[in-house]
């Protein structure tokens, strides 16, 4: 059995702007998945930088509400919602609420820095 504490893991900031803590990837825990989980997160007013990666990207709203921006949609989200991002579509995230807004990111196959485009600061 791996167990892994989310608190163990160590933050970092990602391309996109937001505050990460990789949960589980198989190139740096003892698993083998074909998908890799972080938990990100914004505080109130900030937003991530436009990107795109390669392969599809799940992410699921942990806490707080926002707007998620995908190619030219965009929807209102809160705690509970689930959302697909397909392969290459320019997406960015915006926490519109009063609260830090948190979300674990799905990739699969697995989170390659070399996958991740900036679009712009």
């Amino acid at each position: 059995m791996f167990v892994k504490k989310l608190n163990d893991c160590e933050a970092f900031t990602a391309i996109d702007g937001c505050r990460i803590r990789e949960l589980l990837h198989p190139d740096n825990d003892p698993v083998v998945l074909d998908y890799s989980i972080a938990i990100a997160s914004l505080e109130a007013g900030e937003s991530t930088f436009k990107h795109r990666l390669l392969h599809s990207e799940v992410y699921f709203i942990l806490a707080g509400q926002g707007r998620m921006h995908i190619g030219d949609d965009d929807r209102m989200i809160d705690a509970g919602d689930v959302i697909y991002i397909p392969p290459r579509s320019v997406q960015w995230i915006e926490n519109t609420g009063r609260n830090e807004l948190q979300f674990a990111a799905i990739v699969s196959p697995p989170w390659r820095a070399s996958d991740d485009e900036l679009l712009e600061e």
